[in-house]
């Protein structure tokens, strides 16, 4: 094959099929990418454990199936490793009527047995490591700074990249594994110094705390691939990378993936490389963005209301995507019995699912405050809601959430953390 990118000696011993046939078309794969964006060469992924974003047997992906297969045949497998996205499924927590059901494992995912085993064959970590917040401590999926990665997922990758100081691109299904099991990947965009400036500086002059999922929202919709520098965000997060600030960030920064295409942001004197190189990471000829209360009232104006009937009340809602950290499960734990008690309630106004990793959930499951959650009638999930909500059986159901990127990809209608409660506790939402 022709390719413009210089290679080592080793590398094109594999292109050239000195490891076998099928380590051979992975490689080419990961060439004709990276010739694709422009990289000058291949790098080696620093940190082993992979992230994969194709966690659901959809019987439709045959070729992908067929991958597997060879990859299989071949005895290849990533070598450190790897997490990989949320299950599609899990009727004990989040039950469904008999119609839904068959649709979910007769026709949607009906290879979901199947491609578990193919996972479990090509370096799946352990039954526990389906989650979208692998890089969690409960997980353990965590990179250093610097460290190059193979990973998809979108609200994974912008985390690592920014809260992390990691380094990766945004990567589609089968490109994180081939990485992870060739042990390179192409050298551009996200992992160069230059392909890390900031071509954006947001302003955040609001009043008040912004909704992390809504200021994530705006700015991704503004910048969308850019870059954003942000500033004004001390004065509500302070300077330290503490649990409920990385908490904010896993959520602001899927909304800025979700909304628009951010991969990465930098936060002033607050994440790792703002912290050390500030301004010399903004080009020159950097946009402005400045959000107030206006701004982030308009842009949460402008979400559309899916329902087929906008007037209803909604009938399931979901809170967790991506999925909570071990803190803000016991925070909407907390939220929910007080928003509850003031209402005169005992039980939720509807079914409430909270969903977060197997880790998170193993953990709080060992607490009190496990009851304290099922007392209230809301049930906890490790599975992913988008996954879920892609039953088109679903579409009928009136779905609340305040997740900003569920509500992007399905027809849930979002609400502010605030309202969910309401919501959630039989109130009217003003």
């Amino acid at each position: 094959m022709e390719f413009k990118m210089k290679l080592t000696d080793e590398q094109l011993g594999i292109l050239n099929g000195e490891r076998g046939e099928t380590l051979a078309k992975v490689m080419e794969t990961l060439v004709r990418f990276g010739d694709v964006f422009g990289a000058e060469k291949l790098v080696p992924v620093t940190h082993k454990q992979g992230h994969l974003v194709t966690s659901f047997g959809i019987g439709l992906l045959k070729p992908l199936f067929r991958t597997m297969d060879e990859l299989i045949a071949a005895g290849l497998k990533a070598e450190g490793g790897f997490t990989v996205d949320p299950r599609p499924i899990d009727y004990d927590n989040v039950k469904c009527n008999p119609l839904n059901k068959l649709v979910f494992s007769k026709i949607m995912y009906s290879r979901q047995a199947d491609y578990e085993a193919q996972l479990a064959k090509v370096g799946l970590r352990d039954r526990d490591a389906f989650t979208c917040t692998c890089y969690l401590p409960e997980t353990g999926n965590v990179p250093k700074k610097g460290d190059v990665l193979s990973w998809a997922e979108s609200s994974a990758v912008v985390y690592a990249n920014s809260v992390l100081g990691a380094r990766c691109n945004r990567n589609s299904g089968m490109l994180d594994l081939f990485g992870s099991v060739v042990g390179f990947v192409p050298y551009f965009g996200l992992l160069t110094d230059e392909g890390r400036k900031a071509s954006w500086k947001v302003y955040v002059k609001t009043s008040e705390k912004p909704e992390a999922q809504v200021l994530g929202s705006a700015i991704g919709m503004k910048v969308v691939e850019d870059v954003p520098y942000v500033y004004g965000l001390d004065k509500f997060l302070g300077s330290e990378l503490t649990d409920d600030v990385t908490a904010y960030l896993k959520d602001f920064g899927a909304a800025t993936a979700s909304n628009g295409a951010v991969g990465l942001y930098h936060i002033d004197g607050l994440t790792p490389e703002a912290k050390e190189q500030g301004e010399s990471l903004i080009l020159d000829d950097a946009k402005t963005y400045v959000i107030d209360d206006a701004e982030l009232e308009r842009v949460y104006r402008s979400y559309p209301v899916m329902w087929k009937d906008p007037a209803a009340k909604a009938k399931l809602c979901f809170i967790g995507c991506p999925h909570l950290t071990y803190a803000q499960l016991v925070g909407w734990t907390k939220a929910i019995r007080a928003a509850l008690s003031k209402a005169g309630r005992r039980k939720v106004a509807l079914r409430t699912v909270l969903c977060t990793s197997p880790g998170v959930a193993k953990k709080f499951r060992a607490t009190p405050m496990y009851k304290e959650l099922t007392a209230t009638g809301a049930t906890l999930t490790s599975i992913c809601p988008l996954m879920y909500t892609n039953n088109p059986l679903t579409k009928g159901t009136p779905i609340a959430t305040n997740s900003n990127k569920l509500r992007t990809y399905s027809v849930a209608r979002y609400y502010l953390d605030a309202d969910m409660l309401r919501v959630i506790a039989g109130l009217e939402v003003k």
